[in-house]
């Protein structure tokens, strides 16, 4: 503190005192470009130089899907809170009640309905910033929940997937989530409605392994990671060296895994488009 600060009277010195923002800046992970945090977020969080695409608040998303930016919340199913009592550096019910203040979602799933170009549909988002988006009892509860909403209404299920697989806190219950949503997958196809797969980066372990592989249509996002167990430890296991892009979204659309790999902006066209073939229903120009 220079001698002109120590002389100015406290009110002066808050006003010439200049903040800067921790936000600001965002910086690519992949070119290190630095951009205006406001810009990357009107690019629908896309690096505008690079197009790399970063992780999207599940607001945002939402709020880029349907028209208007308006939609409805629909309630997700109450589970057992702690089915084992488990404990690692600190209990599970600690975790979740801080993950619950800092997200302030119940889990990872949200469920909601809107009109998508006119089209009504029922959207599932898993949030990554919630444990990882990492499925759980809550989280079989909430897509089931969404599944079987979408069969009342009559409309497509659209889920975004983002998780790094199945919750270890909650052990074999968490693994029971696997067959139980592909159940209601095939309910959905009982009731000829589509379900669309959007996989954001990652999709990986037991999400990939159930669910997020049984879509009428897989649509991935550009540079997702999109497997089962890392690359890593399949190097390990198999003692070679794995092909360039592994596990990548291109990759496994060029090997017949992914159907489309469509960029954040053209995303609600293409499944305005998609809705509207599937279920025969003219969409809003």
């Amino acid at each position: 503190m220079n001698w002109i600060t120590e002389a100015l009277p406290p009110q002066i010195r808050s006003f010439l005192k200049r903040e800067t923002p921790e936000n600001l800046w965002v910086k690519c992970p992949e070119s290190g470009q630095l951009v205006f945090h406001k810009e990357v977020e009107q690019n629908f969080w896309v690096v505008p130089g690079s197009g790399f695409h970063m992780r999207m608040p599940v607001v945002a998303r939402l709020q880029m899907l349907f028209d208007n930016s308006k939609w409805e919340d629909l309630p997700t199913p109450d589970v057992q809170l702690d089915p084992l009592k488990f404990r690692d550096v600190k209990r599970y019910t600690d975790r979740l009640k801080d993950y619950r203040a800092r997200t302030e979602r119940m889990d990872c799933v949200r469920l909601s309905v809107g009109e998508l170009k006119t089209i009504p549909v029922t959207v599932a988002v898993q949030d990554f910033d919630f444990i990882g988006g990492s499925l759980g009892m809550a989280a079989g509860e909430a897509i089931i929940a969404g599944m079987e909403a979408a069969v009342q209404r009559r409309t497509p299920f659209i889920m975004f997937t983002a998780s790094g697989g199945a919750r270890m806190q909650e052990g074999m219950f968490s693994l029971m989530q696997m067959p139980r949503t592909t159940v209601a997958v095939r309910r959905l196809r009982e009731a000829r409605l589509p379900y669309i797969v959007v996989m954001t980066n990652p999709t990986t372990g037991g999400v990939t392994a159930s669910y997020a592989m049984l879509g009428d249509i897989h649509i991935a996002e550009p540079g997702a990671v999109i497997g089962f167990a890392g690359a890593r430890v399949i190097e390990q296991t198999i003692r070679e060296k794995l092909p360039e892009g592994f596990q990548r979204a291109e990759y496994l659309r060029a090997h017949g895994m992914v159907d489309m790999v469509i960029a954040r902006s053209e995303q609600r066209d293409t499944l305005a488009r998609l809705c509207s073939l599937l279920m025969n229903q003219k969409t809003a120009a």
